[in-house]
């Protein structure tokens, strides 16, 4: 495996951070740079699922905000999480990686229903796994859907992807004198309110010992340095 420290990983990945210069939508050169560093580790032993959240395209949340009924915005918002995998699915399909959208919300057309079993045989044969429309319940973020499909197939870690390259005390990009922080323990960042993964995330994490990479996104080769141990960010796990 390559001197790579987990075999099995969950990678988040935020709709927003699909974007890249478009604004809006999604960016093709952002999903190919995914790809190229998604098809590195995975050739070399990695078995690799991710859960992509759809914010570039809706959010629910926002729009409950605005007077739409909580639970119909979740599903407007899960189904927009399912055209961000089919994306990322196409783009590392033209790398030749075999890939499997699995669906919380039944759409057989185009993607298979979630099925635990399946997904963990899936990734033993070296495909990658996306999991999308959330946990197919309103009221849960895709911070939440990602604990739980990483419990659930038995994954090594969570690898947080960001635009920034780790966690800070305060944002660094409004805040210039920001400290970055290389590891954490789960309590603090309840206690802090750190923007990591929400509390019903965290939580889950913190009670099944299961360890956060956050780390940046868009400093290619970024996935296989954090699974090497290098020190590309901040790691979230069990401590005082």
């Amino acid at each position: 495996m390559s001197g790579f420290q987990f075999k099995r990983v969950l990678l988040k990945l935020s709709g927003e951070a699909l974007i890249g210069d478009a604004g809006y939508g999604i960016d093709p050169k952002i999903l190919d740079s995914l790809a190229e560093q998604i098809d590195a580790v995975v050739g070399n032993g990695v078995e690799i699922a991710i859960v992509v959240g759809g914010g570039n395209i809706f959010r629910g949340l926002a729009a409950a905000s605005s007077g739409m009924d909580r639970a119909q915005a979740d599903y407007m918002g899960m189904l927009a999480t399912v055209m961000n995998a089919l994306a990322l699915q196409d783009a590392l399909e033209r790398r030749e990686v075999f890939t499997r959208v699995m669906s919380a919300i039944e759409m057989n057309t185009i993607a298979e229903p979630y099925i635990r079993r399946r997904a963990i045989r899936h990734m033993e044969k070296g495909r990658v796994v996306i999991f999308a429309a959330g946990t197919g319940n309103p009221y849960f973020t895709t911070d939440t859907t990602a604990a739980l499909r990483a419990l659930e197939i038995g994954a090594d870690c969570i690898m947080k992807a960001t635009k920034v390259d780790g966690v800070y005390d305060a944002d660094p990009k409004t805040h210039p004198d920001a400290v970055k922080f290389d590891e954490l323990p789960y309590i603090e960042v309840l206690n802090r309110g750190l923007a990591v993964m929400d509390s019903t995330a965290i939580s889950l994490c913190m009670d099944n010992d299961l360890p956060i990479i956050v780390f940046n996104m868009d400093r290619p080769g970024n996935i296989a340095r954090a699974l090497s141990g290098e020190r590309v960010g901040t790691i979230v796990r069990g401590g005082n």
